[in-house]
């Protein structure tokens, strides 16, 4: 007898908790014990640094949601009453970061604070928080691929309680979303490893070309991405602009300025009217 998860984690009253939501919420508590003790060694008070990350989680969960919404308008226009429900499924990451990364530019150059270093900083915490949550996916079964075979499941090296959970009507899918997982989180140790050996704002920008690479591939192996056209699917149109407005504006930041290492903790996250603050 196969052991299948329950994707309902326990219930408050007669309100289902969902494990998918138990596992976001995971994954951002832990992108921000790492952002926090990063931010300390520049100087950064733990609230400044969560009163720059809790509006633009707040903000980028709704845009996430929006985007999914939008693109999959031709379901949720009939059932309305649908759209708010979050905690079963439907967020997408790309509309989440945009919404989350504009929302920080804003609050950031407020503060008189380099963008780019705070991007740099926060940077491993968004993508392990991107690796954590595709379990909150797996709990729901979803952001699968196509049909495969047990023994194509096993061959693969992985538990059977993934690959049991993988068994969805009496088939078995491809667990992309453990492929995107450790991707993410293979994204993120290498991030940590190298950062304070590229100038500022590499990091973010690396993070940005790492994870649209992985996506773009991990998506054309997917069955249920949203799509633009018949055979077009959104995610991999945008991790191709990602990477290629990345690439551009790391040689552009590289030719026009003088930037320090991100190792350089003298670097400090404030203002200045020297040409490196400029290039933030």
């Amino acid at each position: 007898m196969l052991f299948l998860i329950d994707p309902i984690a326990f219930h408050v009253g007669s309100w289902p908790v969902r494990w998918y939501g138990i596992i976001i919420a995971a994954g951002i508590l832990l992108g921000f014990l790492v952002a926090n003790r990063e931010a300390k060694k520049h100087g950064m008070a733990e609230d400044d640094l969560i009163d720059l990350i809790v509006w633009p989680i707040i903000v980028g969960i709704i845009c996430a949601r929006i985007y999914y919404v939008g693109f999959e308008w031709h379901y949720y226009k009939e059932h309305l009453a649908e759209i708010p429900m979050i905690m079963n499924g439907g967020i997408a990451i790309h509309g989440g970061l945009i919404g989350a990364l504009t929302t920080g530019y804003f609050l950031v150059k407020r503060r008189n604070r380099s963008f780019f270093h705070m991007a740099d900083l926060i940077a491993p915490s968004i993508i392990l928080a991107q690796s954590m949550g595709r379990w909150g996916n797996f709990m729901n079964q979803e952001a699968h691929g196509g049909p495969v075979s047990r023994s194509f499941l096993e061959n693969l090296m992985i538990p059977d309680w993934i690959i049991n959970h993988m068994q969805i009507d009496g088939l078995y899918y491809q667990p992309t979303f453990l492929y995107e997982s450790l991707w993410s989180l293979l994204g993120f140790i290498t991030l940590l490893l190298i950062r304070k050996h590229l100038r500022i704002g590499q990091t973010f920008l690396l993070y940005a070309i790492w994870y649209s690479v992985g996506r773009f591939f991990i998506e054309g192996l997917r069955t249920d991405s949203l799509m633009l056209t018949e055979h077009l699917r959104i995610a991999q149109v945008i991790s191709l602009v990602i990477i290629a407005v990345s690439i551009i504006t790391w040689i552009y930041r590289s030719m026009k300025y003088r930037l320090p290492k991100y190792g350089d903790l003298n670097y400090i996250l404030r203002s200045s009217n020297d040409e490196t603050h400029r290039a933030s």
